[in-house]
């Protein structure tokens, strides 16, 4: 990339001091990129990056400051750094270009050019535009390139190394390019020299350790004037040998006051820290030169721990992943079947055993797992008790340890579960590999969308609902229980973010804990009224009862809301966490108290397995432990496991439902499973059925659902003759929009949209099919009126399709037709003109039109009493519609003559 500039103007590229091999490599590669520009190397070099100039610079085209000819730089280029020395020839008019890869988040100089993207290493930007280019590299440049890229990503292990990172160093590893690998393994692992090797011990020997949010720091303070050789290698050895969450090194150097900083986890970012000194870096490794201003080393370190309270987030420990509430236990009696029966209706793959003292404390004698089981099974030793096949020991954690002690805690015992206890030793949760291994995805942390959560909370519910919340959060941690929002309105919360608002708190309140102990504390409290559920150890705490008034103001007093406009809940639901099992397909559930993670796992779908904590110290807090966040993302409907739509076939139609509300995509292994499935469908009870249907029909499109459902085969599972088409679904579509726009009878507005939509679904079957479908589905009564009605009008339709049809025909053909079919009537035959102009004369006009004379008129005019009555009155009637009659004297004739001829 070439530019022209006149003979006495010239580039230079530049980065910053204490260059390391990132910054060396990024020199060499824009001078590739900019061929007619000078790198010029700082006047601080790394120890590793100055040996390596020793050998190789004369195969490069770095120059000195020295070097830099005479003249006016035009262009700066400044890569892997925002700031650098200016060399002679720089004045306010150069024009500054910045290649960096390190967060631009700090006001910059006055740039004409800004290229940054965020890459493990710089170089990685650098050679992108290289291999782009076609620009051929010679072996040693190549081998530079690749040390710039292993060293600043840690040969690719690093946080922030990404895909791109490693696609440029398989890029320099091809053949063609001949990097040495010899020379990147020597450069990257440097020896110390003997002034670094004791400075390193002095800093060993005076390390301070720090407890900041759960982490441990290690500041190391040294003077070391006049001291010269690279510093960073120093504190990246004192990390790995302290083993520690974070490490700060202030070397007072005389002139200056030197701060190197290398971070093991996100939570302390170190570049953040070394910014606000003045320098800046990476999450996990940063400098800062501060200029001493009188104060030395200890106020930098003063300074530092201020700034690690002020940025560190608080560190993730067991209670972050652990499981929480009793888990389920075996006592040493317990044989190994019983066992086996246990892990297979729970779904764990083991569980402690524990033996109670005569004192009536716990001892944990072992931990039984599902393969030990399995194989003492298969040896047909089934009837052994536990002990005989558990890992003997009592390896335990507290819920405050940090994940570095779980895992070697996991490591040290080869124990894959292991419980959580208290402080007084009872077991309090269990937490396993599969909750350490989620930790691998960060984003997984409950901590982690706390904050984005609370304020979307905050947005989503009205004030009062808010504060509402947060009370019920405060009161179960006064008993302490923990709380959680859990369902459909947390995956609609996180879906729709700060669009998504709600007018009541339609929820389940999931506690760990007793449910219907703290609906009656709330009651003890505000007053209200509780409905127990004491089978599945629910609640309803009813809030408008006028027999059960609420204590309003008292409530309002707690709630530091002042009354507005928005009401109160009618209720709120309180759940037990529980967990479940079946003993068949289609059947419902044993229901048994568990804790959060098991509560979740009995739902749906991934989506529906995220829950929000209320507990003041953990409010916001989201708990993904089967991945709903990542399908809600990505937009798939996942079940949690294979034989779940074999235990509850409904979650086939749930499953449709979601899929085409959300427009999601049910993922390949779920929609087999579901295909599967479907004839299971035939042994659910009608009811159920009944109920997921209507809940489709209640979705904002259900010709959508209703569609998939037909395209799947499902829909002619539950009836063959039911099918979703382009007249139902333009059928559907003319509904909403005369409910829309207030068009049509008032029948058509009263009656709940889903009956509507189903008398329009079955509008076309036969008769007998509606029969058949109503049996099945153990339709309403209202329902079965309506499909009754539409039944009775769709066979008469070729009548009623002929213009000519007389009045009386047509009233003859409508009379008995219910109204909310005839309001229906209009959308169902939209497309047959004669049809609609019947109806609409009907109801205009034609339905009103009686005869004048009654039963004692005809008795009047001595005519005979009998059935004979009601054929001469249906005849005045049909006289008057088709206007052969207008006046009460020909009634009267036509009526004598009627007699006559029928009395004949």
């Amino acid at each position: 990339m070439p530019t022209n500039t006149p003979a006495n103007t010239f580039e230079v590229i530049l980065s910053h001091e204490h260059t390391d091999f990132d910054a060396l490599a990024s020199m060499l590669a824009a001078s590739l990129l900019y061929p007619e520009a000078r790198p010029v190397l700082p006047r601080q070099l790394n120890r590793n990056v100055r040996s390596f100039l020793t050998l190789y610079r004369s195969r490069f085209p770095f120059i000195t400051d020295r070097e830099v000819p005479r003249g006016r730089v035009s262009r700066a280029i400044l890569v892997d750094a925002r700031a650098a020395n200016w060399v002679r020839g720089m004045d306010s008019a150069t024009e500054l270009t910045i290649i960096d890869h390190h967060s631009l988040d700090q006001e910059l100089p006055d740039v004409q050019r800004i290229w940054s993207e965020p890459v493990g290493a710089n170089t990685t930007l650098l050679v992108e535009r290289i291999i782009e280019a076609g620009i051929m590299i010679s072996p040693l440049q190549a081998t530079l390139l690749a040390l710039g890229i292993h060293e600043d990503t840690g040969s690719l292990t690093y946080p922030s190394t990404t895909h791109r990172d490693a696609r440029c160093l398989a890029w320099l590893l091809e053949p063609e390019h001949k990097v040495n690998l010899e020379v990147v393994n020597h450069f990257l692992n440097h020896p110390l020299s003997q002034a670094q090797r004791q400075l390193l011990q002095r800093l060993i020997d005076d390390s301070e350790f720090v407890e900041v949010a759960g982490h441990t720091v290690v500041i190391a303070l040294a003077d070391a004037p006049g001291f010269s050789e690279e510093l960073s290698a120093l504190a990246t050895r004192l990390r790995d040998f302290h083993e520690t969450d974070a490490i700060f090194i202030v070397i007072d150097l005389g002139d200056m006051i030197q701060v190197v900083a290398r971070s093991t986890t996100d939570e302390i970012d170190v570049g953040k820290i070394a910014a606000a000194l003045g320098g800046g870096g990476h999450t996990r490794a940063a400098a800062a030169p501060v200029r001493d201003d009188g104060h030395g080393i200890s106020a930098v370190r003063d300074r530092i721990i201020a700034l690690l309270h002020e940025h560190a987030r608080g560190a993730t420990t067991v209670q972050h992943i652990m499981s929480t509430g009793r888990p389920q236990l075996l006592t040493p009696e317990m044989t190994v079947d019983e066992a086996v029966q246990l892990m297979r209706r729970y779904g764990h793959e083991g569980f402690p055993v524990l033996r109670t003292r005569p004192d009536g404390s716990e001892e944990l004698l072992g931990v039984l797992t599902r393969r030990e089981a399995d194989r003492a099974v298969d040896h047909e030793l089934g009837r052994q008790p536990v002990t005989k096949f558990m890992r003997a020991g009592s390896v335990t954690i507290r819920p405050d340890a940090t994940i570095n002690e779980l895992r070697r805690r996991m490591i040290d015992s080869n124990w894959g579960q292991i419980p959580v206890v208290d402080e007084q030793g009872r077991i309090i949760g269990i937490v396993t590999r599969t909750d350490l291994i989620k930790l691998w995805d960060e984003d997984n942390l409950p901590h982690r969308h706390a904050g984005e959560i609370a304020q979307r909370l905050r947005i989503s519910l009205p004030p009062l609902h808010h504060a509402l919340l947060r009370l019920v959060g405060q009161e179960v941690a006064r008993l302490d229980f923990t709380v959680y929002a859990v369902g459909g309105f947390v995956r609609d919360l996180l879906l729709n973010g700060g669009d998504f608002t709600v007018a009541a708190l339609d929820m389940d309140i999931v506690i760990e804990g007793n449910a219907i102990a703290f609906a009656h504390h709330m009651q003890t409290l505000y007053g209200g009224r509780v409905v127990p559920h004491k089978r599945f150890n629910t609640a309803k705490w009813i809030l408008d009862d006028p027999d059960h008034p609420l204590r309003t103001a008292q409530l309002l007093a707690d709630l530091q809301v002042a009354p507005g406009s928005t009401k109160l809940p009618a209720h709120l639901d309180f759940v037990t966490a529980r967990t479940e099992f079946y003993t068949a397909p289609t059947v419902l559930p044993t229901v048994e108290d568990s804790n959060i993670k098991l509560d979740l796992h009995r739902r749906d779908f991934t989506i529906n397995t995220l829950a929000l904590c209320l507990n003041p110290d953990r409010w916001g807090e989201l708990l993904d432990f089967y991945g709903g966040l990542n399908d809600l993302h990505g937009g798939v409907i996942r079940v949690l496991h294979s034989l779940s739509f074999v235990d509850d076939p409904t979650r086939i139609l749930r499953a449709v439902r979601y899929e085409q509300r959300f427009n999601f995509h049910i993922e390949p292994r779920t929609l087999e499973l579901l295909l599967d499935a479907v004839e299971l469908l035939d042994r659910v009870t009608p009811t159920r059925i009944r109920h997921e249907l209507e809940r489709i029909l209640q979705e904002d499109r259900p010709e959508k659902a209703l569609g998939r459902l037909y395209e799947l085969g499902i829909l002619s599972r539950l009836h063959p003759n039911l099918k979703v088409d382009d007249w139902v679904r333009r059928r559907f579509a003319d509904l909403r929009a005369w409910r829309a726009a207030g068009r049509g009878l008032a029948a058509l507005h009263e009656e709940p949209i889903e009956r509507l939509y189903w008398g329009l679904l079955v509008f076309r079957l036969p008769s007998t099919a509606n029969d058949s479908l109503t049996n099945r589905l153990g339709l309403r009564g209202e329902t079965q009126r309506l499909i009754r009605g539409l039944a009775r009008l769709y066979q008469r339709l070729g009548d009623l399709d002929r213009p000519d049809l007389p009045p009386s025909a047509v009233v003859e053909l409508l009379d008995d037709i219910d109204p909310a079919a005839l309001a229906l009537a209009y959308i169902a035959c939209g497309d047959r003109p004669a049809v609609v102009a019947h109806l609409s004369h009907y109801h205009r006009e034609w339905r009103h039109i009686h005869a004048e004379l009654t039963g004692h008129d005809l008795a009047a005019l001595g005519i005979p009493r009998g059935p004979l009555y009601g054929r001469i009155l249906h005849a005045l009637r049909a006289a008057r519609l088709d206007g052969t009659i207008t006046t009460r004297a020909e009634e009267e004739s036509l009526a004598r003559s009627l007699a006559a001829r029928l009395d004949a």
